[in-house]
């Protein structure tokens, strides 16, 4: 049995039947007994299906009267009808859609070769589901209702809503002139007129395209309806938000006002809401635990059910007719323009209608059952169709393995993906059992499902796809059977607009899933890399592109909770392509490509990288003619080493790309590198105390930064330039700067650990901020938003710290220190360093390993100077040797260092550690060897030791000799 209340307008339909004619539009009539309405009646057309006739019509006549009119669509077998202002859309078990006019029905030809499973309209534009999960729209525009952006105000033929592409939609609603959709896991996306607000995204502009609102986020939606002007949605706790225009209290929230914010309807909260249904200015919301049917909003027309014309802004039950037996139930609730609906049955018969909504296929365990039982019988023609269906779509994917455990998909966010990604290994592991299934699927996926994906996804639903695939990539490898997809699927990803919000679900993703991620793009590299070792391979674009996703996995391993070990990432075949390089079969040019993948290879082998691309540039330069350039000596003075220097490299004569040779004023010795590394040694420490004080020392850590308080900056040019000409001649200079300058010049950004690095104490009072649980003792403080006079945000000098902002006061104080206050000193030490080291090589190395190579290591193993040691005319076992070895490790730690530098014109120590060094002891029989001092070959590394003739003496001459060396080498 359906009841009716209310009437419609001039625009629309009054209801009258030959059963119960009453004209007081306030009473509540009884309609159709036999019918079940399929229609959200907002126009002119209401539609119903019934046990003897496939459709009623009723449309107004001359006398703004309705009648009803028979249309013998049962050969049809009409699911359901959606009606606008001026035309209806039936929709058929077949997926079929019927244009309705006022006098016929024939097959919208626009849509005759698509499967439609859902269809919505509004005054003047449609919306429709097709069977692979894409949305078409057509109508109006000129509101931007459909969606599409700016254009035409004017769409005729259905167009495909790309902006949505990816997105598993479950229900399209329509409002007036405002659209919105509905996601598998409850993401709400809204678009289209909203001078009301009935967008629910908190202002009044329109919108072009379809946005998320995102303050729905979370609440577990399952039904939009929408109004003229406002919009209402049902969660599956059965709460009801309402949004948009309050003009006649249609938002039941006590007031008029309009809300431009979902706002929970709080006198429903104890109804557990069950279906809502919105007319033009007026709502329904039915709980099917209390029988009852609640309205509110605009009551002019009776439509409320009050048996009055008032409006109502609070929701209050609906007055059914009286009399009637308590064993009776409400199925289902309906409402449009100026009338509502409700349709009741006997409790026995009653099935209460579940809201449900069209899913596009999705991959489940029985679908993959009869593909591996079928797929070797005359059925393979429809399940390769099958196969083609479910993975050409975006939206069938990521509607698949989705987390229904306790619901758990609904907190879809960019932190959860809402997959139960053990679905997606086990699903595709069964695919995997047939060949042919699999390489189909894998076919379908290349050349339909990559090329489909949208640039720019709406939301974290059409992500799931870039974390389903690897799992497909994983069992191809296994199988060996994978062509195309890495590389293609890692170009999918790179064309992103944006990777923040994949990044951040892989940063919280399962151990055992990104560490598969990883690994399969991992040993698609190594497996190209190996391929290319040959000459007649090259695999150098796909390469590549697979080796920019891994950059970008391995930069969101670093900030993972559980990671994987770094070591996992590194490609130890690299190794063969430098020394293919070496052998000419690859063209330096390629060796380049590599540069900015810092966790391609270990330290020794970018080093290696280094030097190869370092000695094709001094090749370079050397012209056609292969013949060294042999630079000039550098002539420095010992006691003015800093002045000298500047002014010989103002003059623009020196080629920074030739190897460095020193030579110190006054002295012999030759530059086999030992005097050059001498050279910076001096240089460091000249800086550091450089009347100028281009560097502050911080106290408690003895680290050194950028002085801020320097203006001219022209002196950061020229530090850079010998840093950077340190690195490129392969020496240290002992400049005690923090790791935060190496992850600058890597272009990366220094973090609170860095700051910590370089002012422990400092760093201390801001993580007790930080960590300060009492909101008084934070407002104690009375610290603002400022930092040496200088305001961190706008109007920072009034703006206090307190519990709530203190996160922002402390990131902005530290990038204060590292970046804003220094900021000309960086860059005129950047542009000094870049031409100092005039290879890029130095890129691929990581801010730890950079520091290394031009500060020296910071970890002094003695013992493996000690084993990396060689003997020429003695040997480990002669007394001389057991007396050197028992002296050195006697030496203080200053005293050791001393004789490092004593050795090699440099105390610190390599990159890898002291085993990296060449100690070659040479023993020499003098007569009067008691009477001379160890001497050293700084260039290669040997030390001349005379045979002393007791331990005693060996301490005193080399104690002497590492406390007043000052001229190195020997001719």
């Amino acid at each position: 049995m359906l009841y009716s209340w209310g009437t419609a307008d001039e625009g629309g339909f009054d209801v009258a039947t030959t059963e119960n004619t009453i004209q007081d539009r306030s009473t509540i009539k009884t309609l159709c007994s036999n019918s079940t309405i399929q229609d959200e009646p907002t126009g002119k057309y209401l539609g119903f299906i019934g046990d003897d006739v496939s459709v009623l019509k009723m449309c107004r006549n001359g006398e703004i009267k309705a009648k009803i009119e028979n249309f013998n669509l049962k050969k049809d077998k009409i699911k359901l009808m959606r009606s606008g202002q001026a035309r209806a859309l039936l929709l058929n078990s077949e997926g079929e859609i019927l244009f309705m006019e006022i006098s016929c029905s024939r097959i919208f030809k626009n849509l005759c070769d698509r499967q439609v499973t859902q269809v919505a309209c509004g005054n003047q534009h449609s919306i429709a589901i097709i069977s692979d999960g894409q949305l078409l729209v057509w109508g109006v525009n000129s509101h931007g209702q459909l969606g599409l952006g700016k254009g035409e105000n004017l769409i005729r033929s259905p167009q495909p809503l790309r902006s949505l592409c990816g997105i598993p939609v479950t229900q399209i609603s329509a409002g007036g002139d405002h659209s919105f959709a509905l996601s598998l896991s409850g993401a709400v996306f809204g678009w289209g007129k909203n001078i009301s607000g009935q967008l629910g995204l908190g202002d009044t502009k329109e919108r072009d395209t379809p946005t998320c609102v995102k303050s729905l986020n979370l609440k577990k939606t399952i039904f939009i309806s929408c109004g003229e002007e406002h919009s209402a949605i049902l969660t599956k706790g059965g709460f009801v938000f309402t949004f948009g225009s309050g003009k006649y209290g249609q938002l039941g929230h006590t007031s008029q006002r309009d809300e431009y914010h979902p706002r929970l309807v709080a006198e429903l909260m104890g109804s557990k809401v069950s279906q809502i249904a919105c007319g033009g200015h007026h709502t329904l919301a039915m709980s099917e635990s209390l029988n009852v049917i609640y309205s509110f909003g605009c009551g002019e027309q009776g439509q409320l059910g009050n048996q009055t014309t008032v409006n109502q802004s609070v929701p209050l039950p609906v007055r059914l007719p009286s009399g009637q037996s308590h064993a009776l139930k409400v199925k289902k609730i309906l409402a449009g323009g100026n009338i509502s609906f409700a349709q009741i049955c006997h409790e026995e018969n009653h099935a209460t209608d579940v809201i449900t909504h069209s899913v596009c296929p999705t991959l489940e365990d029985q679908m993959i059952d009869r593909w591996m039982k079928e797929c070797d019988t005359d059925a393979w023609r429809e399940i390769a169709r099958e196969i083609k269906k479910v993975f050409s779509s975006p939206s069938c994917v990521n509607g698949s393995f989705i987390d229904k455990s306790h619901d758990k998909h609904f907190q879809t966010s960019m932190e959860y993906s809402g997959l139960d990604l053990s679905l997606a290994r086990l699903a595709f592991e069964n695919i995997a059992k047939k060949t042919k299934v699999l390489l189909e699927v894998q076919n379908t996926v290349v050349r339909k499902l990559l090329p489909s994906l949208s640039v720019c996804p709406a939301g974290v639903e059409a992500l799931r796809v870039y974390l389903i695939l690897p799992e497909l990539l994983r069992v191809l490898q296994q199988q060996k059977q994978q062509k195309q997809l890495a590389a293609d699927l890692a170009y999918a990803i790179l064309k992103l607009d944006s990777c923040d919000a994949l990044e951040s679900l892989w940063r919280r993703m399962p151990y055992s899933f990104f560490r598969t991620l990883v690994k399969t793009f991992h040993s698609e590299s190594t497996k190209l890399i190996t391929q290319m070792t040959t000459p007649q391979c090259d695999h150098w674009e796909s390469l590549i592109i697979i080796l920019s996703l891994l950059k970008r996995l391995f930069k969101v391993n670093r900030q993972r909770i559980c990671a994987l070990m770094e070591s996992q990432f590194c490609i130890t075949e690299v190794a063969d392509l430098i020394s293919n390089a070496y052998e000419g079969k690859i063209l330096p040019r390629n060796i380049e490509m590599l540069i900015p993948f810092s966790f391609l290879a270990d330290t020794a082998t970018k080093q290696r990288i280094f030097i190869y691309l370092q000695a094709k540039l001094i090749q370079a330069d050397a012209g056609s003619t292969r013949r060294p350039v042999v630079p000039p000596n550098m002539c420095i003075n010992r006691q003015s080493v800093l002045k000298d220097t500047l002014e010989y490299l103002k003059t623009g004569i020196y080629k920074f790309s030739q190897p460095l040779k020193v030579q110190f004023i006054g002295e012999r010795g030759v530059d086999f590198s030992g005097l050059s590394a001498e050279f910076f040694s001096l240089l460091a420490t000249a800086f550091v105390t450089w009347e100028k004080k281009l560097l502050k020392v911080y106290e408690d850590s003895q680290l050194v930064w950028f002085n801020p308080d320097i203006c001219d900056v022209t002196d950061f040019y020229y530090l850079g330039i010998i840093c950077g000409m340190a690195l490129y001649n392969h020496h240290f200079i002992n400049i005690n700067f923090p790791l935060a300058l190496f992850k600058k010049l890597l272009r990366m950004r220094p973090t609170l650990n860095d700051f910590e690095e370089l002012t422990p104490i400092e760093t201390r009072s801001l993580k007790d901020l930080l960590m300060e649980d009492e909101e008084e003792v934070v407002d104690g403080l009375d610290l603002v938003f400022m930092e040496k006079k200088e305001e961190l945000i706008p109007n920072g000098a009034r703006t206090s710290v307190t519990k709530t902002n203190r996160q922002k006061y402390v990131d902005l104080y530290v990038d204060f220190i590292f970046n804003k206050s220094v900021r000309n000193q960086f860059e005129k030490f950047a542009e000094g360093f870049y031409e100092g080291c005039p290879i890029s090589a130095w890129k691929m190395f990581h801010p730890e390993e950079l520091r290394e190579l031009v500060h020296g290591s910071p970890a002094y193993e003695w013992e493996n100077l000690h084993k990396c040691a060689t003997y020429e005319g003695c040997s480990s076992s002669d007394e001389l040797i057991k007396n050197f070895w028992t002296v050195f490790f006697e030496f203080s730690e200053e005293q050791k260092k001393k004789f490092l530098f004593f050795m090699y014109g440099t105390d610190r120590v390599p990159a890898g550690g002291l085993s990296k060094r060449t100690l070659k002891i040479v023993q020499l029989n003098f007569p009067d060897s008691d009477d001379r001092f160890p001497e050293a070959q700084t260039c290669v590394g040997k030390l001349l030791l005379p045979k002393y003739s007791d331990i005693d003496t060996l301490r005193n001459k080399l104690q002497h000799a590492i406390k007043y060396c000052e001229v190195f080498g020997r001719e």
